[in-house]
């Protein structure tokens, strides 16, 4: 086992391992799951569809503890996938996203750890069928020290080491060291802004040296957190420095905005204008996740595993979805848009959610590409136990250098009825269709799924 993720799992293990020792400060929250899936097309093939059934057990959890010494939050969803028609060999898959942070010397020296795993494609030309499918992590951790100039100003410097990981593809594997000072000032009890320089040196583990850089930021940062109204505002610059090339230098914007006009409305608007590789990009994702949540918990905070058969319909039947990144050690400039409106009366909720993303590579243009999407879901409460879902989803992806456009169509229906306050079960439907202009990627499948959840 490499050492990386040696040291992942030694990190995660600790975090759980600590529950039983935390206080009142802490909870920890856990749903086990088992299902069965049927498709007509598990390879999601052109031309040879393949009839399978999928047992998935699996678990997910989520740990919070925000003690004086020790803060965290954890969560995630660990499942077992046994084809029982052996057409595939059985997976194991896990999706976690990881935050931890001791307090050595109150008010002065933090030790900090992230963990971001996930299952993403092998080849995203390629459809997610399961030999195109492989884990990933990312990891970071070091020290932060911080210094305070009065109430209302301080500062903090902080050092990361950084590591990447892919189960299959291993020019995605590397090394990164950063180095950050930010000097922050309160304006008001809910506004701060504060200016942010990082460095970082990022070295590959299979590539050659040119494909080593170092990466140089400045930006400001702007943030308000009132009670219908967050805003998550930066803007800077950015400047690469590669190897055996020539600097390359961008304007920097992120940008993540929440409204809650009325009880029942919510609005929310994220934005990415940067340079980035497939690493960065799964530690910040620049997705939508509503008002008052953070980023990293939002991904993960549904502790029903069957809760993406009746949200936005993204993903597979079960508790894992597979992501769409490009794995390599490619950089590429990141312009990316999302939002999100979701309305919710006593019985019924509507949520709907545009995105649109283009990506340009600096050193290989084949995975240029330009992707706009639209979900929407619905769902109606039958009576206080039983709901039903109707979602769909249409994304389609150019790549400009390949003269390729796919466009995949998914819908479904989801049934889902909450028998006490610990078990529940769910029955689902989906029907996906992709076209393309790339031959033998075109394909049609329909999958089944019902399954049992337990929730602590």
């Amino acid at each position: 086992m490499p050492a990386v993720k040696r040291l992942t799992h030694a990190v995660l293990l600790g975090l759980v391992c600590a529950v039983p020792a935390v206080g009142q400060a802490a909870t920890f929250n856990y749903t086990l799951y088992a299902g069965l899936e049927h498709s007509n097309n598990i390879a999601l093939s052109s031309d040879n569809p393949i009839s399978e059934n999928v047992f998935t057990p699996g678990a997910t959890f989520q740990f919070n503890q925000m003690g004086s010494t020790f803060q965290a939050n954890v969560a995630g969803t660990v499942e077992y996938r046994k084809y029982l028609q052996n057409h595939f060999d059985s997976q194991t898959q896990t999706q976690i996203v990881g935050q931890g942070n001791w307090t050595v010397m109150p008010d002065r020296l933090d030790f900090s750890i992230e963990d971001y795993a996930g299952v993403q494609p092998v080849d995203q030309l390629s459809s997610d069928s399961p030999d195109n499918q492989q884990q990933t992590n990312v990891l970071a951790l070091g020290p932060t020290l911080h210094m305070r100039f009065g109430d209302s100003t301080r500062a903090q410097v902080e050092l990361r080491y950084i590591s990447s990981y892919a189960s299959k593809v291993d020019e995605f594997d590397s090394n990164r060291g950063l180095a950050a000072f930010r000097l922050f000032r309160d304006l008001t009890p809910t506004d701060t802004i504060s200016g942010n320089l990082e460095y970082q040196d990022v070295n590959f583990d299979n590539q050659p040296s040119s494909a080593n850089y170092k990466r140089e930021e400045a930006f400001l940062r702007y943030t308000s957190q009132l009670a219908h109204f967050d805003a998550d505002v930066m803007l800077g610059g950015t400047r690469l420095n590669f190897n055996d090339s020539k600097d390359r230098s961008s304007p920097l914007l992120r940008l993540q905005i929440g409204w809650q006009p009325t009880l029942r409305n919510s609005l929310a608007l994220a934005g990415t204008y940067q340079y980035a590789d497939a690493a960065t990009d799964i530690m910040t994702p620049p997705s939508v996740y509503g008002l008052g949540a953070s980023e990293n918990a939002s991904r993960t905070e549904a502790l029903d595993p069957f809760a993406n058969t009746g949200g936005l319909g993204r993903g597979s039947l079960s508790g894992i979805g597979i992501g769409s990144a490009v794995i390599s050690s490619d950089v590429y400039k990141e312009k990316r848009f999302e939002a999100t409106w979701s309305w919710k009366s006593e019985r019924l909720s509507i949520t709907v959610s545009p995105a649109w993303n283009k990506l340009r590579y600096i050193d290989n243009d084949t995975f240029n590409q330009t992707g706009k999407g639209l979900s929407a879901g619905v769902g109606y409460r039958i009576n206080p136990t039983l709901t039903l879902t109707g979602f769909g989803t249409y994304d389609q992806t150019k790549y400009s250098s390949l003269s390729r456009t796919d466009k995949t169509v998914r819908l479904g229906l989801d049934l889902g009825q909450q028998w006490n306050r610990h078990w529940s079960w769910h029955a689902a439907v989906a029907r996906e269709r992709r076209t393309s202009d790339a031959v033998g990627q075109d394909y049609r499948e329909t999958e089944f799924f019902i399954g049992v959840v337990y929730r602590r």
